[in-house]
């Protein structure tokens, strides 16, 4: 799996696998705990798991990832605040919806990080992805109408959709930080979401902590949302905010079948049509490359890079091999291949 893109795609799509296990197992735990505190716990527990791990890298002495900066701050702060906002909404949400009709609504979150990549980001958007969007919403929509008892505007369907922008505008504050040490902006995401929830679950629901539930709910946000986002950030530096989402696609189609099991909700024909739409849609997102004359304005920055990626010759005094981070300067370049969305590749068109 050398190939960038196909790595990228697999990425993204395992860290919507992940992200699928988050609403059904939610809406159980809920049941012990309460949401703002749910909400807190599922960061926490990203934060420390992927902490652990970052330990463990770390003792291997490689540098081959960039470290944030203070230029990085304002989305920084930006991913952290949405991050305390969106899953309170979605935890509130889950006490008032179905798990199922959580997992279809949060589709809404595919339609938002495109628009907001597409018209405030100026990402590129290609014609086969605005197809796959179109799908994926189709498929959302028919999926959601198997039963119309499960699929209302309520107050509970409001919040998960309030979970859903919020989620959309920090998956393009994540973008911006792509190019960073995923491992350090999960840990950043874990530990400052997770106390800004614990602060207002203190302030405002006066929790007790069932040890057993509290350890469920940190390990299933040490899954759910640690290494599905160290994932996904991997996934953008290659395929863009809007690419990506279309990938995520997946993760409330998965939601909706382990709800279903966990639930012993019925399956219809309609899910089945809805499982073709859906994959008709990942493959539009996923052969989606364009084409064209463009340039790359001079830039000085430090990220994750090789020398053979067609836009890293720089010069070093001693002989490097492979992936690895430092601060370097990109010349002026004006050129033609065919390529997607990356980190070298937002400008409008």
């Amino acid at each position: 799996m050398k190939n960038p893109i196909r790595l990228s795609t697999f990425y993204a799509i395992l860290a919507a696998v992940l992200f699928s296990l988050n609403p059904p197992l939610s809406k159980l735990l809920l049941d012990k705990l309460p949401p703002t505190l749910m909400a807190s716990l599922l960061y926490l527990g990203a934060g420390l798991g992927m902490s652990f791990l970052y330990l463990i890298q770390k003792s291997t002495h490689q540098k081959r990832e960039a470290r944030l900066t203070k230029h990085e701050l304002p989305y920084t702060l930006g991913m952290i605040l949405l991050d305390i906002a969106a899953p309170i909404f979605l935890m509130f949400g889950l006490t008032k919806t179905s798990a199922a009709n959580a997992s279809l609504l949060s589709n809404f979150e595919i339609a938002a990080t495109a628009l907001i990549a597409f018209f405030i980001f100026k990402e590129a958007i290609g014609k086969r992805l605005w197809g796959a969007l179109l799908l994926i919403t189709a498929g959302c929509l028919l999926l959601s109408m198997s039963d119309i008892r499960n699929f209302t505007f309520s107050a509970g369907s409001l919040l998960v959709l309030m979970a859903s922008i919020c989620w959309g505008l920090e998956n393009n504050c994540t973008r911006m930080l792509s190019h960073k040490s995923p491992m350090e902006i999960v840990i950043l995401k874990g530990f400052g979401s997770g106390l800004g929830s614990l602060i207002i679950s203190l302030l405002t629901e006066k929790p007790v902590f069932p040890i057993p539930s509290v350890l469920a709910a940190c390990f299933l946000g040490f899954i759910s949302y640690g290494l599905s986002i160290f994932f996904y950030v991997l996934a953008q530096r290659e395929l863009g905010a809007a690419r990506t989402g279309a990938f995520y696609a997946i993760a409330p189609f998965l939601g909706v079948l382990l709800s279903i099991l966990i639930f012993h909700e019925r399956l219809t024909p309609s899910f089945f049509i809805a499982l073709l739409i859906f994959a008709l849609g990942t493959y539009l997102a996923s052969s989606e490359r364009h084409r064209h004359l463009h340039t790359h304005p001079a830039l000085t920055h430090e990220h994750r890079h090789s020398h053979d990626d067609g836009h890293h010759d720089h010069y070093h005094e001693e002989p490097v091999k492979g992936e690895h981070s430092h601060i370097h300067t990109h010349a002026p370049l004006t050129h033609t291949h065919s390529h997607t969305p990356d980190i070298h590749h937002i400008h409008s068109h």
